[in-house]
C-alpha cells in the first residue's frame, strides 16, 4: 500500500474493564501529505514521554519527505477521536535474509496518554499486522526501551516476545562519515 491510498477503520473507546462506549469512536487512517506537522508534533510527544526530546531535530518538512517522497522510505497511520489526532503508527520495510521475506519493522506506535487503555494502541498493532499478513511479511518487529515496563506488558498481551540474544548496533554522526570515507 502507498501512502496515497485511504485506509480508515473504526473502532469504539471502551476501557480496560468497560465496554466500548458507542458514543465515542477512534479512527485509524492512513496519513496524508498534509499531516506532516502533526506526525511531527506527535512524535516529540513521543519523545517527551520517552524522555528523549533533546534528541528530536525532525521537522515536519523531514516527515513529508520520509513518507511521501518517491519512493516513500516509510509509512504512517493517525488514531483519530472526533477528528482530533490522538496516535500514530510510523513503519518501514526491512528484510530477513534467513526468512527470504520482507518484514514491516514499527518505527514507532505513540498514543496520548488521556487515550490509553481504549484498545487504540491494539487496534494500531492489529491494522500493522493485518498489512504485514496481507503483504506477505515474514514478521513484525520494533524496539521497546528496557524502562517502559507499561509498554513491555502490553507488547507481552499482544503475543510478541523479547529478543534477549540480540543488541541493537548504531552508527552515527562522525563515525558514520569516517566509515564512509573508507568507500
Amino acid at each position: 500500500m502507498t501512502n496515497t491510498e485511504t485506509h480508515i477503520e473504526v473502532g469504539r473507546l471502551g476501557g480496560r474493564a468497560a465496554p466500548p462506549d458507542p458514543r465515542h469512536s477512534f479512527v485509524l487512517r492512513d496519513a496524508t501529505s498534509s499531516d506532516a506537522p502533526i506526525i511531527a508534533d506527535l512524535v516529540t510527544r513521543l519523545a517527551t514521554y520517552e524522555e528523549l526530546a533533546h534528541e528530536v531535530i525532525a521537522t515536519a518538512d523531514d516527515f513529508h519527505t520520509a513518507l511521501f517522497g518517491t519512493p516513500p522510505r516509510a509509512y504512517a497511520m493517525l488514531a483519530e477521536v472526533d477528528g482530533k489526532p490522538i496516535g500514530f503508527a510510523l513503519w518501514f520495510y526491512n528484510f530477513s535474509t534467513f526468512l527470504g521475506r520482507h518484514g514491516l519493522y514499527v518505527e514507532d506506535v505513540f498514543v496520548e496518554p488521556d487515550y490509553r487503555g481504549h484498545g487504540i494502541g491494539r487496534a494500531l498493532f492489529a491494522a500493522l499486522a493485518a498489512r504485514a499478513v496481507a503483504e506477505n511479511c515474514g514478521r513484525m518487529e520494533w524496539w521497546v526501551l528496557d524502562w517502559n515496563e507499561p509498554a513491555r506488558r502490553f507488547y507481552h498481551a499482544l503475543g510478541a516476545h523479547p529478543m534477549t540474544d540480540w543488541t541493537v548496533q548504531r552508527l552515527t554522526g562522525d563515525a558514520l562519515h569516517a566509515l564512509a570515507q573508507e568507500a
